[in-house]
């Protein structure tokens, strides 16, 4: 998903982001904000993956 439409949908994907990771608090989500890189970093570090599963995960949201 390109961080446009990522940014642009963001009210709706956030709920879909919570609910396939579900350690990402609402205030990790309102930081976030639609930013694809934010969101990636925040994958990484709360479920230690790499950057590259991160990417693969949040391009298949």
């Amino acid at each position: 998903m390109n961080s446009d439409k990522l940014e642009g949908n963001w009210k709706e994907m956030k709920g879909k982001a919570q609910q396939k990771w579900g350690k990402l608090t609402d205030d990790d989500l309102d930081v976030i904000d639609g930013r694809r890189e934010e969101l990636i970093g925040k994958i990484q570090q709360r479920y230690g993956k790499s950057r590259e599963e991160a990417e693969r995960e949040v391009d298949s949201l």
